[in-house]
């Protein structure tokens, strides 16, 4: 995964990275010397079939985890010499998730559900006007008191999105963002990605099976086996 062609320094880079994980007595490499970065407002789309590595690399760019081998770095520091404590801190600040099963918590209404990345913070009045204005912004200024069994599907995701926001991050990672949704509410996620990308500088890296989605990206990574292969290359491995 090349850096972006623009001339922002990647947010997190990514080089010769190899993952390896030891399950039933064999060692499994994940990730075969990849190389990445996400620059500010990016939209990459990673498309790979079951097994590929696609959700080692979001592991990766989430700091839930390290490499075996090769470089991580997030604005230049190395993300292997952080602590625990120090990659949960900077993970808390720097990146958002969302899950294509939205995760809310049904006993919280969606202004509570999106206040609570910041629920340890001592700032409940900017916490509460923050997730006011996202929720306003995602189009649901009035459903901010309503349960997660209030709301439609769509309107969940729009919620977990909102809530993936919260803590002003540098990058968002969406994991099939678009799977339990409709065509049209799908776009309408999209719009909204696009929407924060715009205002906010927030990068999107998304791993999908939707061909649109990933038509809708900047740049789209094919991973096969744990490796990074050319579009052509992809689809004929992916027909056989």
């Amino acid at each position: 995964m090349a850096p972006n062609a623009s001339d922002d320094a990647p947010i997190i880079r990514g080089d010769d990275v190899v993952k390896e994980y030891e399950t039933g007595g064999q060692l499994v490499r994940a990730l075969k010397g990849v190389d990445f970065g996400i620059a500010p407002a990016d939209f990459v789309a990673v498309v790979g079939p079951s097994g590929s590595g696609k959700s080692t690399l979001l592991n990766l760019l989430g700091l839930l985890d390290v490499p075996t081998r090769g470089d991580v770095r997030l604005r230049g520091t190395d993300v292997a010499t952080l602590s625990d404590r120090e990659r949960t801190n900077t993970r808390k600040d720097t990146i958002g998730f969302v899950f294509q099963s939205f995760y809310l918590i049904p006993t919280l209404t969606a202004v509570e559900n999106v206040e609570m990345p910041r629920m340890l913070d001592r700032t409940p009045k900017r916490t509460r006007e923050r997730a006011t204005d996202l929720l306003e912004r995602v189009g649901l200024g009035d459903r901010l008191d309503h349960y997660p069994d209030e709301l439609s599907g769509g309107q969940k995701q729009r919620v977990a999105i909102a809530r993936s926001l919260v803590n002003d991050p540098d990058i968002l990672l969406a994991d099939e963002p678009t799977g339990n949704l409709d065509r049209d509410t799908g776009d309408r996620i999209l719009d909204l990605f696009d929407e924060f990308r715009a205002e906010e500088d927030v990068a999107v890296v998304t791993v999908t099976h939707d061909a649109y989605v990933a038509d809708a990206a900047d740049r789209v990574v094919n991973l096969i086996d744990g490796e990074v292969r050319p579009a052509d290359e992809a689809a004929a491995e992916g027909s056989t």
